[in-house]
């Protein structure tokens, strides 16, 4: 996959281009959509299928600045690859990106920089000064371009749109499981092992302390897996506090069933499958190793009925 950036010197595409538009956090079931109708389209037409996305996320300029996202930047880009994607365009969003027109943001990006034949965008997308754009004013700005528009539908999955912000929602609020449906896969966060304060190791119970970039991070007790060096292992893992010792600062800690390697500083994946309970204060370490012992019990059982597939 090609990856262009607006801060080369170099500009954009030369071919007529086909253009899907969109920030794609989380490349959920909605996008998949639009990058499937954006790669039939450009195939019917032969121009080169390009996807516009932006850096940052628009609401980290715009907004409050505190939007969380699904994804770092490498993992939506990895995910846009495995789903097709030739070329990537990132558009630095900044002030005065934002100040741009909608008649602006289509002549001076789209066309001149872009060269776009063909714009594909999700029937909700709004853009311009403002967010004063919608798929109406596209359209008019598209006959007075000569420009042909797609307007995807939305996807509506469980009586809900498929958006970034309702998948958003789901993950923050541990709806793990409903949030795989509408990504596709598995809810996914990518960091590395830190040293901890050994505590699960005392209580008999190893963790791999996590630190991460992603922004979220869903609190409780989840089954999940843990990819260590290309390999995929059984775990399940902690995100919360430790009340039970005063603790105050979020911790994420994996506990990988049947594993006995020391990855400290290694790089690792989690993926949550299940959530399994709310992070809650005991009154004691020995209730506490009770109740991990049934989380580990719920865990094992899950993976009898879902065996974690062989790594390659």
């Amino acid at each position: 996959m090609k990856i262009l950036h607006s801060s080369d010197a170099r500009g954009g595409p030369a071919d007529p281009a086909a253009v899907a538009i969109g920030n794609f956090d989380g490349v959920h079931l909605g996008h998949q959509r639009i990058l499937s109708f954006l790669a039939r389209q450009a195939s019917e037409e032969g121009l080169m299928p390009l996807i516009l996305t932006f850096s940052p996320h628009p609401g980290k300029v715009t907004g409050s600045g505190k939007i969380q996202l699904l994804q770092t930047e490498k993992q939506k880009l990895e995910k846009l690859e495995r789903f097709g994607a030739e070329a990537v365009y990132i558009l630095a969003f900044d002030r005065n990106l934002a100040r741009l027109s909608a008649e602006e943001f289509v002549r001076s990006i789209l066309i001149e920089r872009l060269n776009s034949h063909v714009i594909v965008v999700g029937e909700n997308f709004r853009f311009g000064h403002d967010r004063q754009g919608d798929t109406a004013l596209l359209g008019r700005l598209a006959r007075k371009y000569a420009l042909t528009i797609f307007p995807v539908p939305s996807l509506i999955e469980e009586g809900e749109t498929v958006s970034s912000s309702f998948v958003r929602d789901l993950t923050r609020n541990g709806e793990v499981a409903r949030a795989a449906r509408l990504l596709g896969e598995a809810y996914e966060i990518r960091g590395r092992v830190i040293r901890g304060q050994t505590m699960g190791r005392g209580l008999g119970f190893p963790t791999a302390n996590l630190a991460t970039r992603n922004e979220i991070v869903p609190n409780g007790v989840y089954v999940t897996t843990a990819t260590v060096d290309g390999r995929t292992h059984a775990s399940i893992t902690n995100v919360g506090t430790q009340p039970t010792f005063s603790r105050n600062r979020i911790r994420i800690e994996t506990h990988i069933l049947d594993f006995a390697q020391d990855i400290y500083e290694a790089d690792i994946s989690i993926r949550f499958l299940k959530n399994i309970r709310e992070e809650r204060r005991f009154g004691s370490p020995d209730e506490l190793c009770e109740q991990i012992s049934e989380d580990l019990l719920e865990a094992r059982h899950y993976f009898a009925r879902h065996p974690v597939p062989p790594s390659p």
